[in-house]
């Protein structure tokens, strides 16, 4: 299945997303509407704002797939490589994202035609995947 975004930004999981799934995509709901901060959600899953992989790490964090935040560096080797069928996380050096039941949450706005912000949010967009390592976990 593939989650739906809702016209207030938030996603809702498909009926027969596996509960990691499901706990990811409400996670990501709960910090969409928080800032962009450079270094948040490194030293705890819980800030007043989120980077790139501090974002992702909580979204990960919540499926039961991370016990500490990530940068997106070491995000190149979690996991496996190549995609998931239900979440993959894309990483290079600099930046990283993710596509959680076909919807992609980060905080860049690439490939939107109306921004939406700069923090943590689910896009409608899908964006390239070129020059980031995509990985996932085995069964999700």
């Amino acid at each position: 299945g593939t989650a739906v975004l809702k016209p207030d930004g938030s996603a809702t999981a498909p009926a027969d997303a596996p509960r990691p799934v499901r706990k990811a995509i409400n996670a990501g709901n709960r910090i969409r509407i928080k800032p962009y901060l450079w270094g948040g959600g490194h030293r705890s899953f819980k800030a007043r704002g989120y980077d790139c992989s501090g974002a992702i790490s909580y979204l990960v964090h919540a499926a039961g797939l991370l016990k500490r935040p990530m940068a997106s560096g070491p995000f190149m080797r979690w996991g496996q490589p190549g995609l998931g069928q239900w979440i993959t996380v894309y990483a290079n050096r600099g930046h990283m994202y993710a596509v959680i039941a076909g919807l992609r949450y980060d905080t860049s706005a690439v490939g939107e035609s109306l921004n939406q912000g700069s923090g943590p949010r689910w896009r409608a967009t899908a964006r390239s995947s070129s020059g980031y390592a995509a990985r996932y976990r085995p069964g999700l």
